[in-house]
């Protein structure tokens, strides 16, 4: 079921990325740079893959784990793009592990050609459409985003508390010998409704893993990214962003700074720029229920909280796929 909410990483590279380097570049060197900007992009039959990845980043544990992993397929024929979040905890045999490691062990290994080309053959096998680039993109960059815009406003869907939010810095504190180690955690607490946020607070409400109210399942986290990312989108779109190009480039250097693609600086500008005459046509999708079940804790996925395919291959995602990119 397709879900026409503008949203997720694609509204934070392709937009705040590609848009804000084209407009820009335009203001330094004037309109006739974009005429000059065009560059061979892979595609299969008008359309072109990008596997968006966001991982949290040194000082995090974990911080090469993807834990946002989300499919964009921009149509070029049809100006249309569509995002579709790829679930975390996916097992993969091939690395007896879930998919949000595949970039780590992609690095770790060099048998497995790197981060980048290992992530994306991985989850190649998996959607059945080919991938043609990818780009992680550091969480850490996040919070001075939305600084950058100067805060965002939330519609928190379902007040919350989480008392387990970890805090930086002290994954190892021993809490003075506290047995429950509680200095290693803060308690966040969201109200329903409409809230401003600056990056700090926007960055731990779509990271937030523990919450109450049904809010600790990675389904309940996707939705609260993408009400983050879209409002991001709608702050950036804003007139006053728009024309200021000294805003502009401070959002540049902040996303450039942290971001690891194969999307050479022509790629970009060519994909950002077609982005700019369809992006009011994205749309946002997640696997339907049932496709992926999650199997009880065994040895097999060494007792961790996985999804496998309910059909024993991965035909039913490829084929739900196919169906909503045609």
């Amino acid at each position: 079921m397709k879900n026409s909410s503008n949203s997720n990483f694609n509204i934070i590279l392709r937009v705040i990325l590609g848009l804000s380097l084209i407009i820009f570049v335009s203001f330094v060197l004037g309109n006739n740079f974009l005429k000059m900007a065009d560059s061979k992009i892979k595609s299969q039959d008008g359309r072109v893959n990008v596997l968006i990845l966001g991982k949290s980043g040194a000082g995090h544990a974990g911080g090469d784990l993807t834990d946002t992993m989300i499919l964009v397929s921009l149509s070029l024929n049809n100006k249309s793009v569509d995002l579709i979040s790829i679930p975390r905890d996916i097992w993969i045999p091939e690395i007896r592990a879930k998919i949000n490691s595949a970039y780590y062990w992609g690095k770790e290994k060099p048998e497995f050609g790197g981060g980048l080309p290992f992530v994306k053959e991985i989850t190649q096998k998996i959607v059945g459409e080919p991938i043609n680039y990818a780009l992680v993109l550091d969480f850490s960059s996040f919070k001075d985003i939305v600084d950058a815009l100067g805060g965002v406003n939330i519609d928190v869907a379902n007040s919350f508390t989480d008392s387990l939010y970890p805090v930086v810095g002290r994954e190892e504190d021993l809490c003075g010998g506290d047995k429950e180690l509680k200095c290693r955690y803060e308690t966040l607490h969201f109200v329903q409704g409409k809230q401003f946020m600056d990056g700090e607070m926007a960055l731990k409400y779509v990271r937030s893993r523990n919450g109450d109210n049904n809010e600790n399942t990675d389904i309940a986290r996707e939705a609260r990214q993408q009400k983050v990312i879209s409002a991001i989108k709608d702050k950036f779109l804003f007139f006053d962003v728009l024309s200021n190009p000294l805003k502009l480039f401070r959002l540049w250097k902040i996303v450039g700074s942290s971001i690891e693609t194969d999307l050479d600086f022509p790629k970009m500008l060519t994909l950002g720029r077609e982005l700019l005459t369809f992006r009011g046509n994205i749309h946002s999708s997640t696997i339907p229920d049932g496709i992926l079940i999650s199997p009880p804790k065994n040895q097999t996925y060494d007792y961790q909280y996985v999804f496998v395919p309910r059909s024993g291959n991965w035909d039913e995602i490829q084929k739900w796929i196919k169906d909503l990119i045609k």
